[in-house]
Formats: C-alpha cells, sequence, structure tokens
C-alpha cells in the first residue's frame, strides 16, 4: 500500500500543466487514480440459470458448541439474538434478520456432532443451509454433475423440511445441507 501511495505521489507531483497544480487538484488526481486502481469484483455462477437447484437464500449457518448454554447466552446477551430452542437441548436456532444461525451439541457421544468436536474441541462451523425449491430435483441435478451426497434420499430436518446434505470434498470442504423452501 505504501509503495502504491509513492506511486500515486510521484505521477501527481510529476503532472506538467505549465501552472502550478494546487494541492485540491492533487487530492482529487490521487483519488481517480487510487480508485481506478482498485480490483473489481465480478460475481459469478456456478449453475446456470436453467438450473434445476434454483437456489434460494441462505437458510442458516451451523456452528457445533461443545457447550451449549454457553453459547446461547453468548448469541443471546452479547450479540442480542433471540435463540428459539428445537428438537430438545441438541439444536438451537438463533434468528437473525436476514437468516438464522444454529448452535448444534451432540446428544450423545455416536453424534456426527460429537465427532466434529473431537476434531475441533472449541467447536466451529459445522455446515451451512442453502434453501431449493424442490429437493428431489436438487438431488439429480448434483448427482448428474458428479457430486457427491452424503445420503441421496431426503430426510426431515430440524425445520420439518426434506433436506439433503452435500459431501465436503465437492464442495471444497463445506458441508452443505440443502432444504426444500
Amino acid at each position: 500500500r505504501r509503495q502504491r501511495q509513492m506511486c500515486i505521489r510521484d505521477r501527481v507531483s510529476t503532472q506538467s500543466t505549465g501552472h502550478p497544480v494546487s494541492s485540491e487538484s492533487k487530492q482529487m488526481l490521487r483519488r481517480s487514480i487510487l480508485q481506478a486502481s482498485r480490483p473489481r469484483v465480478v460475481p459469478t455462477r456456478h449453475f446456470s440459470s436453467n438450473s434445476l437447484l434454483k437456489l434460494g437464500r441462505l437458510n442458516h449457518v451451523a456452528i457445533a458448541v461443545p457447550d451449549l448454554p454457553a453459547a446461547v447466552s453468548l448469541y443471546r446477551d452479547v450479540l442480542g439474538a433471540q435463540p428459539q430452542p428445537e428438537h430438545g437441548v441438541t439444536t438451537v436456532f438463533v434468528a437473525l434478520e436476514n437468516t438464522k444461525i444454529e448452535l448444534l451439541h451432540p446428544l450423545g457421544e455416536n453424534s456426527p456432532i460429537a465427532n466434529f468436536l473431537k476434531k475441533k474441541t472449541s467447536g466451529g462451523v459445522h455446515h451451512i443451509c442453502i434453501e431449493v425449491d424442490d429437493i428431489n430435483a436438487a438431488v439429480e441435478e448434483v448427482k448428474q454433475k458428479g457430486i457427491k451426497l452424503i445420503d441421496p434420499k431426503p430426510k426431515i430436518g430440524a425445520h420439518g423440511k426434506p433436506v439433503v446434505f452435500v459431501h465436503p470434498n465437492s464442495m471444497n470442504g463445506v458441508l452443505v445441507e440443502f432444504e426444500q423452501k
């Protein structure tokens, strides 16, 4: 950054207009050069518009936690979120304005969450959930694209809707859940 600022200063100070350059003009020129040199972010789509997936909004981000009461307290008391208990003591949904956070705590030693917490003892992001229009069409499309599912047969998830999980090896190390709208 410092090198880029020096380069811009050199360019501005060497402008030959035949007239003295005011400090205001130099500032305007510096800003325009900085703005022009910023990288532009171009959104990409991995599925075509005629994709059967019809991806919807991000439904929730699931976080495995070793201490559920402490996590609920953190999200409620520190972050001001409103926990929505569901599925007994193992899952708590924290409602946000545009999505939810799902706090997960293992029910027993054989739980997939228990295995996750053995590897990551302080917890962490377990999966993300994205809504789809038609879960069965989504399953067929990802299978056709060579994407591996944990189990291709939809199961009823925490919201009472059909869900499937895409294997992390097919999604750059992220466990992705598709949930029918």
